[in-house]
């Protein structure tokens, strides 16, 4: 038989599931979708993910296909068309998607491609220009109480975390959330500019993005999401022991495209899992402070379907939709 009718054949049968799923995605040519422009921290999730895959030897090659905007809306599209019943297909998505899908109202069921993985956790941190006049997140808070509109909040697509972030807080400083000034960006890049440029009054987004910045005095930190101050950056204190009863995590994941078979969705999984035991993914854990958060298959698609629903109630009772 001649090798290239031997590896056509060989290919034919891991797509029916005769070859076993493992040797299926360590032949395989994975594409994967990243539904935000460059820079931000979906785009280093897909990336660290293709490559940490293949260090991992769980892919044979990794593209990668960024489309921004809509909070993952618009690379949601045409992943939900064009990747169904390809096993070779991944979209990193997350808690922003979930919020934006919310926000707008959008037609699309990200329930239609399949939940994969649940990867990490991260916590947003709250950051002032470096020439801002305020100097801690009480100086913002006041401002916020004496006039709303004036304090510009930068952060992702409108539902992103810190979005979301932005209203509670205003919630729990007695400012109506609906009237919050919130600026939404298409990317982390756009948002660092912007704040660097003294563009906003705060703004926020993962500490990874921001790490740099805060440690060359460009950006200073004034508050970060999580319940107790992250280990990686001690000296920035929480919402929480500023008298902000705001706790929200910004956790990322997986999808493969819809409607491929069980053994397909198995095979994606068990490549991911071993590839997040890889040396390359615990770097990336640790160069990004990503908390790691691992839930797959059904587990992983009750969580998502359980977060729309907790989402949706806080996002009203913040005042961020119509009830």
């Amino acid at each position: 038989m001649r090798r290239d009718t031997f590896l056509k054949t060989l290919a034919a049968l891991a797509a029916t599931g005769a070859l076993p799923a493992a040797w299926a995605q360590a032949g395989a040519n994975l594409k994967m979708m990243i539904p935000a422009n460059p820079g931000g921290g979906w785009d280093t999730t897909g990336r660290s993910l293709g490559k940490a895959m293949l260090d991992a030897k769980q892919a044979a090659t990794v593209t990668y296909d960024n489309k921004g905007g809509a909070a993952g809306a618009l690379g949601l599209a045409p992943f939900l068309a064009g990747a169904k019943g390809d096993p070779n297909q991944l979209m990193v998505m997350g808690a922003v998607m979930l919020g934006g899908l919310i926000t707008s109202k959008s037609p699309l069921n990200l329930m239609q491609a399949t939940p994969l993985a649940r990867l990490t956790t991260e916590y947003n941190v709250f950051v002032l220009p470096a020439n801002s006049p305020h100097k801690t997140m009480a100086d913002v808070i006041a401002q916020l109480k004496k006039d709303p509109g004036s304090v510009k909040w930068g952060g992702g697509s409108r539902g992103a975390t810190e979005h979301i972030a932005a209203a509670m807080i205003a919630r729990e400083a007695g400012v109506d959330p609906s009237k919050i000034n919130y600026v939404a960006f298409r990317g982390g890049g756009e948002a660092t500019g912007a704040i660097l440029g003294g563009n906003v009054t705060i703004g926020g987004s993962g500490l990874s993005e921001f790490a740099e910045y805060i440690s060359t005095g460009k950006m200073k930190a004034v508050a970060v999401t999580s319940g107790e101050r992250l280990d990686s950056a001690k000296d920035i204190p929480t919402l929480k022991e500023q008298g902000i009863n705001v706790e929200i995590g910004n956790w990322r994941g997986v999808f493969g495209g819809p409607g491929i078979s069980a053994a397909q969705r198995k095979g994606l999984i068990d490549a991911i899992v071993a590839t997040t035991k890889s040396a390359s993914w615990q770097d990336a854990l640790k160069k990004n402070d990503w908390t790691p958060a691992l839930l797959t298959g059904d587990e992983f698609t009750k969580f998502v379907e359980a977060e729309f629903a907790n989402l949706r109630d806080v996002m009203t009772k913040a005042g961020m939709i119509a009830s």
